[in-house]
């Protein structure tokens, strides 16, 4: 699989207009045909609309209250499998499934030569007490050695839901990501993907069989508002249906630019990581579920031996083409604890939305027993619990995301 350069412009701010198509951050976007006219979505992705209403009831309950009835299907289904635990061994190529307390990295480390051709390039460095300038020398010289350079997308290798993932296109940007993360804590930095289009894919494959299933498709938004040449970043947030009700997500993020007047027509890209919880816009895609996507990721999942269950967050160049199984880019696989997250759609029922999460679990218990009659053993709870504490530790200590 070819790899085309990434080019990249200073600044989420730095715009070249060409007639109505604007590159930002060194990645084409296009007006997306929509009932307002501030809506942009990246080329090769289908329109966004936001009219209509913005978020569902409860898009952003405290996720203890999603997953009560998980809690408690987890409690029966260990009575009828005879363990607490089985879910930890689903997928048995990393520690936990991947549940929790787990590198990002794990699943990359056990992948062969052709996975590793779909996974976006990075390389995993650990934060000392040294000088964070010389550090961020040192960073970049290993990303030479892979032959990659700046801009670079530096993420926490233990972590999720978005924390602490920032776009770094410069070392003085390096050294300050540096500078506010935890010492000993491990920073992934990965290859800025070429194409904007995005999409959470859930797989699962039992260990018994060839083929796997993909359950889930998402398309993932990150939201923009347009400048109209009068107004600050503070009011077309507040005006926008649905960036007005997240509004608290942003401000924190934009401090600096929120009384900043927008050049009209211009627009602002308001998250970068295209995660939920940071005020990201998801969209029920189950319906480009094609068989010649799961062919590919057969492929794929071929050479990751012993891992059967989890979500592929996808760069893609257009749906047609991902549909199709063609030119798309792995940027994480997650593991036992991710989301099939077209539940998150606006539209989406809460009766859907925990039947969703139900069938995950009971999947995980059923992929475990498979594994266990394979010969697997289930870790004790308290490793569980363990890597639970030391991911909530890590994750208060890391900066800001983008």
């Amino acid at each position: 699989m070819s790899r085309a350069p990434v080019s990249c412009y200073v600044g989420m701010r730095n715009v070249d207009k060409i007639g109505k198509t604007y590159w930002i951050s060194g990645i084409r976007v296009v007006p997306g045909p929509s009932e307002l006219d501030n809506t942009y979505v990246p080329e090769g992705m289908p329109p966004l609309d936001l009219g209509g209403r913005s978020t569902s009831y409860f898009e952003f309950w405290p996720m203890w209250l999603m997953y009560v009835p998980v809690v408690l299907q987890w409690l029966l289904l260990s009575l009828r499998y005879r363990s607490l635990s089985l879910p930890l061994i689903a997928s048995p190529a990393v520690p936990l499934s991947g549940m929790v307390g787990v590198a990002k990295s794990a699943v990359f480390d056990v992948a062969g030569p052709e996975a590793r051709d779909w996974i976006l390039p990075w390389m995993v460095y650990e934060v000392s007490a040294e000088n964070p300038d010389l550090q961020a020398m040192m960073v970049e010289a290993g990303l030479g050695l892979m032959k990659l350079e700046l801009p670079v997308v530096g993420k926490p290798n233990i972590g999720c839901r978005g924390s602490g993932v920032k776009l770094l296109k410069t070392r003085a940007e390096l050294a300050a990501y540096i500078s506010e993360f935890p010492q000993g804590g491990s920073i992934q930095f990965q290859q800025l993907s070429r194409w904007e289009p995005e999409a959470g894919v859930f797989y699962v494959r039992h260990p018994d069989t060839e083929r796997g299933e993909i359950t889930s498709l998402t398309l993932k938004y990150t939201p923009y508002v347009v400048g109209d040449g009068n107004s600050t970043l503070r009011q077309l947030i507040a005006r926008d249906p649905r960036a007005g009700e997240l509004k608290h997500l942003y401000q924190q993020r934009h401090a600096g630019n929120m009384e900043q007047v927008i050049p009209e027509g211009e627009p602002y890209r308001l998250v970068f990581s295209a995660s939920h919880c940071r005020g990201a816009v998801f969209r029920d895609g189950n319906q480009y579920i094609d068989s010649r996507l799961v062919k590919a990721l057969d492929r794929i999942f071929d050479d990751i031996p012993g891992y059967y269950y989890g979500r592929l967050d996808i760069k893609f160049r257009d749906l047609q083409n991902l549909q199709a199984g063609y030119d798309f880019e792995i940027i994480e696989i997650n593991g036992a604890s991710s989301e099939s997250i077209h539940i998150w759609d606006r539209n989406a029922r809460l009766s859907d939305a925990f039947s969703a999460l139900l069938q995950q679990y009971s999947t995980l218990f059923k992929l475990g027993a498979a594994n266990r009659r394979r010969g697997h053993k289930t870790p004790g709870l308290m490793a569980l619990i363990r890597a639970w504490r030391y991911e909530s530790n890590l994750v208060k200590q890391y900066p800001h995301n983008d």
